[in-house]
């Protein structure tokens, strides 16, 4: 009996816990403000590093974060940042952590005069997923003129670790775009 014939997918897609986030998550268009805010801290602590270590240390960065709510993260104090620095199970990074509560404290801001995060980040897009028809990994760009402008505008909103590459991570990583590769089953499935 032959084996069924294995999925085409993305070509980053490699190891058990990147298959299952590509499988299930990568491109998906997201407009829950907590996953996203999710998004925002977990793109800025990867900077530098593989978005793999990020995708295992996902659930510790859930429970150091109090699930990534970000009114509690806003209130984050010297002690909770020390605290932080001391956790094993996260990226401890002062400059990163320092950012995930600075980001919580302008993200509430963006919720105050928006409605939603979701409401104002979707604009870059003009409120829908961009398709992009990208057939190798060479044709991927590390950033689009809406990242340069999301990372401009989240600048000067007061974010940090929002800079245009992270930008187009995280408009890839909640379906902002569709970047799955033309011949990946992901791509029409979403």
């Amino acid at each position: 009996m032959k084996a069924p014939p294995q999925r085409r997918r993305c070509f980053w897609a490699k190891s058990d816990i990147l298959i299952a986030y590509h499988d299930n998550e990568w491109g998906v268009p997201l407009h829950d403000d907590r996953a996203l805010f999710e998004f925002l801290v977990l793109e800025g602590a990867q900077a530098g590093l593989s978005w793999e270590t990020v995708l295992k240390k996902r659930e510790n960065y859930r429970r150091a974060f109090d699930r990534f709510d970000p009114a509690k993260v806003a209130r984050y104090d010297a002690a909770k940042i020390k605290k932080l620095l001391a956790d094993p199970g996260i990226i401890r990074n002062r400059l990163k952590i320092a950012a995930a509560v600075t980001n919580a404290r302008a993200f509430l801001a963006v919720q105050k005069e928006f409605g939603t995060f979701d409401r104002f980040i979707w604009q870059f897009t003009g409120g829908k997923t961009k398709r992009n028809r990208f057939r190798t990994v060479k044709d991927i760009p590390a950033r689009t003129p809406e990242s340069d402008a999301m990372s401009g505008e989240l600048k000067r909103r007061g974010f940090t670790f929002v800079g245009s590459t992270i930008c187009y991570a995280h408009m890839q990583a909640t379906g902002m775009v569709n970047d799955h590769v033309v011949g990946c089953f992901r791509r029409d499935e979403i």
